[in-house]
């Protein structure tokens, strides 16, 4: 019955826009539906149905349907149950017949082995099925249940669905799940299987898995008292298009007591195409002792889907606490979701062979390779130790359905071994079986890997591992008439079985045997051995030996061209450190011989404290680090060119087109209480127009968490985003309890030459502050420092060929340019660089000092290999490809090399050019003729020069027997240097010892034989303690210098380079103004005529002209004029575009860099025009050696005045300014406790001007009691200008605060 009712009621009094609302309403239409019942709900009475389906009267498009449902109970030992089972059936879009519990079969006596089980539901009509779930609620006295499979009967339709389960709906079996999805599959299936005899076991359960989809559970509680639960715990997974329905969390695979404090459980789900995963509920029923639950998260992972979602919770399920739910909805936390190519289902069928002792209750474990040594994770085929005792008895034939990585379409191999363990483990084989469904799901295809022998310690070879290759494969194809087409096939030329023998040697050096057990896992481009124990040595009964050869055999299924092997020792035994020297493989089928070199401990307490090592071929030269074995190649295999191509690295590629770039991130944490975090924490960098992608700050091995107070640092690779406008923090933590408080935020940019210093001091957490877990930090807030600008190089280092060549000393390298030099670097170990006959290559950042003269690398010669024999290194300028080569070829070792020399120089080699000349150095030493000027200590010198410095140099053999006396000069030699060029300044200094040390230098004379020059350096001043101002060191600036008169009048010259695009060009005049720091040019006009075109796209233009002396040039007006003067030609649209504007000083030849790269429009008025600041300098030697005076710098140091601020440990301090640095000076004075706590000291230094002063590195020794120190800031004053630079600081000198670091680079603040 349908009713129709429209009223409109008005009443008068209402106000008349009221009035007007009314009437312009619809007419309300209220359907109205009767639904006739007219039955009986009852067990005794009707039908004895409890659940009815109705359709509304009337004409309905709903028709009530039949369905005649035969549950098949299979034939294993146990299959009946007496529970009570429960059926939903689910059409094709038209809704499901809601859950029915099975009740009235046909039998008195339901779900027995073996039986067939009829029952009858009356639905309305679900048009095309799509699924059923089957589920029974586990009560009775024996609830397992073996399913075989359901078949229902559309009685209308009079079509057949057949479900295929084949599978336990048991807590104690299997998955332990109670509840099956099932699809249907065709009918050709079921009757090939229903056919079958007993002893090949063919089901269709690989058929449900491609169509299901199986979900792992992970379920963590909390660590907290009285966090665990003994309620019964259940869950519902919802997805886009259905969900799983209530899924009792019964049978943990992990823990045998479910859901305990800070336990982590995991549980199987699986179910038919509910979409993507949306959210969960889960909760318990409260029965029990303890009930009161605290969830930290759920993780959920489909293999077969390829995802894996975290559902953080963080909260009690507990009547009592938080707010008393106990069931909770959760959604998935975005940054926690991982994604990974999906699994696909294989089903493993295992036949053991019919001989006595066949069987085995080891763990069974198998691996499947594709080709490309595209391999599957080790797999094992048992889930618990129940099932190990049950399967692999002698003649059975076990099946498994398991879920793994697709190694594509064809299986060229499989490992297949077990564990060892159990009673009686020794295993007879007979053969595997891997079926696995076709593309297009229309049928499968089987593979047969015949084995037919023992995986036992005391039968056979003795191996407990093997590898199979396949012997046929039987396809099977549904024909569009709905028959099975079956095809045979022999599989052709499989991979062989090679035989590879292994001889390992061990170093004859002390204590170098091990007694432990020893692993070796050999990778070659087809694949790999998998891990195999070295167990029985065949020329040996005492095996790895101090200076032994003990050789092994393996048989593997053809590896190819070996490339790398993974060598190890589980540490056992009285012993176990071993020095393994080198391993050859032979593989004896094709007679090819590899070597891998090692020279180095395996040991958890010498060298780098490891007991695996990764060893590559010796002729090995793809990418090292890489995991996979895809990036192979071989010098054997390619040619020059394409190697070079493969040894790039993607990071390389990236650098060089000048996509990625570093950034330097140091992250504090607060100190409040609750501070830390255990969180992933990210940062995005953003420009104007990009940004990068997240990039996850991960925390190195060993720690697991942002501490409170902690300093962590990374370096991350991201996209160049330019200027940089603002900056995203955050953390991946998505419940109450994961709360952090950012304290501080450090971003350096070391290709821009800046640094950005947040103080953020605020709370990322849900339950504190605003509740956010990300902030937008605006880079107006960070204190912004100009740091100096780094250039990206690829340094290849390139260690010799030659025994022991390897070494774990630290390395530090000095690179010189005609610009300046860099600091000394170390370069990392980082695991296993630097060993013999590698080349290791790593990108540095480097100072801008191009173009490059020199390096100087020093090793500590320390560690168990201190010796380093060092062939080469090769810098590769990413930005210009400009390539240098050092070349050394010998050794750095106290003992093999002839001087004992740790420190090694070599010059640049660029386009086969040396950059520095070799020569003699003669050092004359005059020493005053006034009393007492003679000394006994140790002195030692640096020459500075155009191309860098020399060094340390220690004056130690005089042409004198007795050196440094009174009006006596001292004349040294030091041959094999590289010539400075010009020099203009010396450091000159002693150590204080022996009985008279104070010292007074007249001059010194430093001959270049190269350039056949002698430099005069006067002094005629004190090194000695009590005397003049105290110091034992001075910086002594060139006689030769003076020379170099600056005049009133000079020429610059002006070059313009125009942009290389369309629009660029102009055929009008351009003007410049300079203005420098002594006054203002006038203007330079550059003109244009049509006999000498200028400023055209592309082209570099020079212009000359005189001026006065204006001094450093710090910025240029730039204008652009119409050639004829006049105002007309003055046309709106006519731009010129420039790229950059190179201004030199003929005088000094000093160079200044404007970066403009933009449009400059024509003009008529000399108002209109741009202003560029220098953006670069290149100053000249002769320039610098020209403000090289001695000039008095005031440090002051302010300690902070937190309680233990103050230090007793020595203080260091460098000033590094334009000109040069100061050497590392101690801050000292005589009877006085410095540093102490709020306490302000000052000393002076003298030195050579400087110029600007760039940056300060103080430090302290670590000595005394109480060594930790807290610097609030650096002063420095330059006593000549009165210019006062200040270095803040704020922060610990402690090696046992923040970051460790004993040492701070301080930036100045203007």
């Amino acid at each position: 019955m349908k009713m129709n009712e429209s009223d409109k009621k008005k009443k008068k009094k209402k106000k008349s826009e009221e009035l007007e609302e009314e009437e312009t309403k619809v007419e309300e239409v209220i359907d109205v539906y009767t639904f006739v019942a007219h039955r009986w709900l009852a067990k005794d009475e009707g039908d004895k149905e409890l659940v009815v389906e109705l359709v509304p009267d009337g004409e309905s498009a709903l028709e009530e349907n039949t369905y005649e449902v035969h549950v098949l109970t299979g034939n294993v030992w146990g299959a009946g149950t007496d529970s009570n089972v429960f059926l939903s059936i689910y059409g094709v879009g038209r809704g499901d017949t809601g859950e029915r519990q099975l009740k009235r079969s046909n039998n008195l006596n339901k779900f027995e082995k073996g039986q067939v089980d009829v029952f009858t539901i009356k639905a309305v009509d679900l048009g095309e099925l799509k699924k059923l779930r089957i589920r029974h609620d586990n009560s009775g006295g024996s609830p397992s249940w073996f399913l075989e499979r359901v078949e229902v009967v559309d009685l209308k339709e009079s079509t057949t669905y057949y479900f295929p389960c084949q599978r336990w709906l048991a807590v104690e079996e299997d998955d332990g799940q109670i509840v099956r999805e099932l699809v249907p599959v065709d009918e050709a299936f079921v009757k090939k299987d229903s056919e079958n005899d007993g002893q090949s076991l063919a089901t269709l359960g690989l058929e449900q898995k491609a169509k299901s989809t199986t979900y792992t559970v992970k379920v963590k509680t909390g660590d907290k008292k009285n966090a665990g639960t003994d309620a019964n715990v259940f869950i519902t997974l919802y997805g886009s298009k259905d969900d799983t329905g209530i899924v009792s969390l019964k049978a943990s695979k992990i823990n045998k007591n479910k859901f305990e404090r800070g336990k982590i459980d995991e549980f199987t789900v699986e179910s038919v195409d509910i979409g993507d995963l949306k959210k969960i509920k889960i909760g318990h029923d409260n029965k029990g002792n303890s009930t009161g639950w605290f969830l930290e998260w759920v993780e959920i992972d489909a293999p077969s889907l390829g995802q894996c979602l975290k559902f953080p919770c963080g909260r009690w399920l507990d009547k009592s606490e938080d707010d008393g739910a106990i069931e909770r909805i959760i959604f998935p936390a975005e940054l926690q979701t991982t994604e990974y190519i999906p699994f696909v289902p294989y089903e493993i069928t295992v036949y053991t062979s019919d001989i006595f002792g066949a069987g085995t209750d080891a763990d069974v474990f198998i691996v499947l390779y594709g080709s490309d040594a595209i391999c599957t994770q080790q797999k094992s085929l048992c889930l618990n130790k129940r099932e190990q005792r049950m399967y692999f008895e002698r003649n059975s034939v076990n099946q498994f359905i398991v879920e793994l990585e697709d190694v594509g379409d064809i299986i060229e191999k499989i490992r297949i071994g077990h564990n060892g363990g159990g009673l009686n483990s020794g295993w007879h084989l007979d053969r595997v079986a891997i079926r696995r469904l076709l593309p297009n799901g229309k049928g499968s295809e089987t593979v047969t890997f015949p084995c037919e022998r023992w995986l036992a310690k005391s039968e056979d070879d003795g191996e407990i591992v093997r590898e199979l290759v396949p012997s046929d494969i039987f396809t099977e194809k549904l024909m569009k008439d709905g028959t099975l087409k079956q095809i045979e096939e022999e599989v052709e030329d499989p991979l062989e079985v090679h035989t590879y023998k292994i001889s390992v040697f061990t170093g004859d050096i002390y204590g170098a045997g091990t007694d432990a057990n020893v692993f070796l896992n050999i990778y070659g481009d087809l694949g790999d051995t998998g891990q195999r124990k070295l167990s029985k040595s065949e020329t040996n009964f005492n095996k790895f030996e101090r200076g032994q050869e003990d050789t092994f055999t393996i048989q593997a299924v053809d590896l190819g061209i070996l490339y790398k092997i993974k060598i190890r020792h589980d540490n056992s035994m009285f012993s176990p450190d071993w020095f393994l020297e080198k391993v050859e493989i032979l593989d004896e089928t094709t007679e090819e011989s590899f070597v891998f070199l090692c020279e180095r401990w395996l040991s958890k307490k010498k060298e780098d404290k490891k007991i695996e090592r990764t060893l590559y071929e010796q002729t090995y030269d793809g990418e090292r680090n890489s995991l996979s074995g895809s990036s192979l190649s071989l010098s054997s295999q390619d040619s020059n060119a394409d190697l070079k191509e493969k040894r790039k690295s993607r990071l390389v590629k990236a650098a060089e087109e000048g996509l990625l770039i570093p950034y330097h991130i140091t992250v504090t944490t607060g100190t409040e209480y609750d501070s830390s975090t255990d969180s992933r924490v990210y940062i995005i960098i953003m420009g104007q127009k990009v940004q990068t992608e997240r990039l996850w700050l991960d925390l190195p091995e060993g720690k697991d968490e942002f501490a409170d107070g902690s300093i962590e640092k990374f370096s991350v690779w991201g996209l160049d985003v330019g200027e940089i406008k603002k900056v995203e923090v955050g953390h991946d933590g998505a419940t109450p309890e994961s709360c952090w408080l950012v304290e501080e935020l450090t971003i350096v940019v070391p290709t821009k030459g800046v640094m950005y210093n947040f103080v953020c001091k605020c709370w990322l957490a849900r339950d504190k502050g605003d509740g956010l877990t990300s902030r937008i930090l605006n880079i107006l807030d960070a204190d912004c420092v100009n740091i100096g600008l780094k250039i990206l190089y690829e340094v290849t280092v390139v260690t010799g060929d030659i025994e022991s060549g390897g070494t774990d000393a630290s390395i530090f390298m000095t690179v010189f340019g005609s610009n300046g030099n860099t600091e000394e670097i170390q370069l990392e170990k980082n695991g296993d660089r630097f060993e013999r006959g590698q080349e290791d290559s790593f990108i540095m950042e480097i100072a801008d000092i191009a173009p490059l003269r020199k390096m100087r690398i020093r090793t500590d010669g320390k560690g168990t290999r201190p010796h380093w024999f060092l062939e080469r290194i090769v810098m590769r300028n990413l930005t210009n490809q400009e390539v240098a080569t050092f070349t050394y070829g010998e050794w750095l070792s106290k003992v093999k090399n002839a001087t004992g020399s740790l420190v090694c120089e070599m010059p640049a080699m660029i386009n086969d050019e040396q950059m520095m000349e070799d020569t003699t150095y003669t050092i004359q030493v005059k020493t005053s003729d006034i009393g007492g000027a003679g000394t006994d200590a140790n002195v030692s010198l640096v020459l500075f020069g155009e191309n860098g410095d020399s060094g340390i140099l220690a004056l130690k053999e005089s042409n004198k027997s007795n050196k440094f006396e009174r009006n006596q000069m001292d004349e040294f030699n030091f041959s094999d240097m590289l010539s400075l060029g010009d020099l203009c300044k010396v450091r000159i200094w002693h150590d204080n010892k022996g009985i008279a040390p104070g010292w007074h230098l007249e001059y010194i004379d430093v001959t270049d034989s190269a350039m056949d020059k002698t430099f005069r350096f006067q002094c005629d001043r004190w090194l000695a303690k009590g005397e003049d101002d105290g110091q034992l060191i001075r910086e002594l600036a060139c006689a030769n210098n003076d020379i170099l008169e600056l005049k009133e009048r000079t020429a610059y010259e002006i070059v313009t380079v125009t942009s290389d695009r369309e629009d660029a060009e102009t055929k009008e005049n351009i003007w410049i103004i300079l203005e420098g720091k002594l006054g203002r040019s006038k203007e330079f006009l550059m003109e244009n005529s049509s006999k000498k075109r200028r400023f055209e796209r592309g082209a570099t233009d020079t212009f000359q002209f005189s001026s006065k002396n204006l001094g450093d040039i710090a910025a240029i007006c730039v204008g652009h004029c119409p050639k004829d003067g006049k105002k007309s030609s003055a046309k709106a649209d006519v731009y010129w575009h420039v790229q950059e504007i190179i201004v030199t000083e003929l005088e000094l030849c000093n160079k200044y860099f404007f970066r403009c790269n933009v449009k400059i429009p024509l003009r008529y008025k000399r108002r209109d025009y741009k202003v560029f600041e220098c953006a670069k300098v290149t100053e000249s030697f002769a320039s610098k050696a020209r403000s090289l005076v001695p000039v008095k710098y005031e440090t002051i140091v302010v300690t902070g005045f937190e309680k233990g601020a103050g230090t007793d440990a020595n203080v260091f301090i460098t000033i590094f300014g334009l000109n040069g640095d100061s050497g590392k000076r101690a801050l000292k004075q005589k009877f006085r406790n410095l540093f102490e706590r709020g306490k302000t000291n000052r000393f002076y230094l003298e030195t050579l001007d400087m110029g600007e002063l760039k940056k300060v590195r103080i430090e302290h020794d670590n000595s005394g009691l109480a060594p930790s120190w807290l610097v609030e800031r650096v002063e420095i004053t330059n006593s000549a200008t009165g210019v006062t630079t200040i270095f803040p600081c704020g922060k610990w000198l402690d090696e046992n605060r923040g970051d460790g670091l004993i040492w701070r680079e301080l930036f100045p603040r203007y």
